[in-house]
């Protein structure tokens, strides 16, 4: 499945970005983790997200994982808004700090994602997980490979 090609095909990323919020904003992965694409602009993206009880590790916090994804949800969106219909990218590095436990009394997380750099074969943005409150609970740097996309083989 790739949302890409079925909600905005042939559009700039930004574009893209903003069809598939249009769409409802959620790719298959927040159903799983109950998380959405909610805005997207020139270089930036958000994710909002509130974390349950399925997401929880044995220790009784939500799994690093959950701020992780959000995270690197927000980079690469941040990046793609930058790049034209015939580009993706894909995640090389994602460095998370975790700075606080986030539990199910976290409430609502926002993931604000930022450009800070696209080149022709690499691209760089940071991200913050807040609360609605504006606390930090996570943030992250990433290294993304651009590249063309890849095109789908010619039917007979």
């Amino acid at each position: 499945m790739n949302l890409v090609d079925e909600i905005a095909p042939g559009l700039s990323g930004l574009e893209t970005l903003q069809a598939l919020i249009a769409a409802g904003g959620r790719p298959p992965i927040g159903d799983s983790l109950d998380f959405t694409f909610t805005e997207a602009g020139d270089g930036w993206a958000v994710f909002t997200g509130t974390p349950g009880i399925g997401a929880y590790n044995p220790i009784g916090t939500i799994h690093g994982g959950y701020a992780a994804t959000l995270l690197d949800s927000a980079c690469g969106c941040a990046v793609h808004s930058k790049l034209s219909a015939i580009q993706a990218y894909t995640t090389l590095e994602l460095k998370v700090s975790y700075l606080r436990p986030i539990t199910t009394d976290t409430g609502p997380l926002r993931a604000e994602g930022r450009t800070l750099s696209v080149g022709r074969r690499a691209a760089f943005a940071e991200a913050t997980l807040k609360d609605a409150n504006g606390r930090i609970y996570a943030s992250a740097t990433s290294t993304l490979l651009v590249m063309e996309r890849p095109q789908k083989p010619a039917r007979d």
